[in-house]
């Protein structure tokens, strides 16, 4: 098979292992940037050009889309679908995950387990917000922010009003989330492959740190999941349409609450804390829908 890889970085490690993994298994596979495709919209003749060539000869693509970049790299990836190449994730399903408030809003129909969550459009009575959730301490995080990059831990009445006074002022969205002190600034990732746990890890974050984001300085060990959080992780999945992703979540009191989904997850800390080949398993995945 011809697999493509849309990444903006051929380096990376995620990266690297897919072309690995996937030249193992006697496939061609192609870094390509995302941003240097030109999108050829004809009457049913959709193509893509890149740089002297026409990529008219892919099976499939592995989409590495960076959060920057959504917008023009999901035209891609539906460019791709409009030319029949198969997706390990939709453009859809990619901007669904992004939008961290259509996200919450979907999983939560769907009956999955998450920290109360209040959204409001700029409200002046901050204090009304802070009582929705339960009270300080609070979670506020912005809509856009990733790696833990826009999240704060407001601790008292006063610190939550002034971070939300602040954001506010800048009109920058955020959401309000309860603080789950049981869990104690680790989290669990599950990375899923076609609908299913791959592996697993919980990360803990540094002394004092209550993000627990590996890029921040936190650590990762494997863990095993309970039934009840591979049920979260496989319906998460299910809910966003996204067979392959990473599923953040809190151990507490009342089970395993969601934090958020990744339809782009990193392979290195999971791999690194499990000694999974998470890579040859999405490979597989592609493999599994061979036309």
């Amino acid at each position: 098979m011809n697999i493509v890889i849309l990444s903006r970085n051929p380096h990376l490690y995620s990266t690297q292992r897919l072309v690995k993994e996937g030249e193992a298994r006697g496939h061609e596979v192609e870094v390509i940037d995302p941003l240097k495709c030109d999108i050829i919209i004809e009457k049913e003749k959709p193509t893509i050009f890149y740089k002297d060539r026409y990529l008219d000869y892919v099976d499939a693509i592995i989409p590495r889309i960076g959060s920057s970049v959504t917008f023009y790299g999901c035209a891609v990836v539906r460019q791709f679908e409009e030319m029949g190449v198969f997706t390990i994730v939709t453009s859809d399903a990619i901007q669904r995950s992004r939008d961290k408030l259509r996200s919450l809003q979907r999983l939560s129909k769907a009956g999955i387990g998450m920290p109360k969550t209040v959204f409001t459009n700029y409200s002046r009575d901050v204090e009304e917000v802070i009582e929705h959730v339960g009270g300080t301490p609070v979670i506020i995080k912005l809509l856009e922010g990733t790696q833990g990059l826009g999240v704060v831990l407001a601790e008292t009445k006063n610190a939550a009003e002034s971070v939300l006074e602040a954001f506010n002022g800048l009109q920058a969205r955020v959401i309000v989330q309860e603080f789950i002190k049981e869990a104690k600034g680790a989290d669990i990732r599950a990375l899923v492959v076609n609908g299913q746990v791959v592996g697993a890890m919980k990360r803990q974050g540094k002394e004092g740190e209550f993000r627990s984001n590996l890029h921040r300085g936190g650590s990762a060990n494997i863990i095993k999941l309970d039934a009840d959080e591979l049920k979260l992780a496989m319906n998460a999945s299910k809910a966003l349409k996204l067979p392959v992703c990473g599923v953040d979540m809190l151990q507490s009191t009342r089970g395993p609450l969601l934090l958020e989904v990744n339809s782009t997850p990193g392979l290195e800390g999971i791999e690194g804390a499990t000694g999974k080949n998470i890579a040859r398993a999405i490979i597989t995945f592609i493999e599994s829908h061979r036309n």
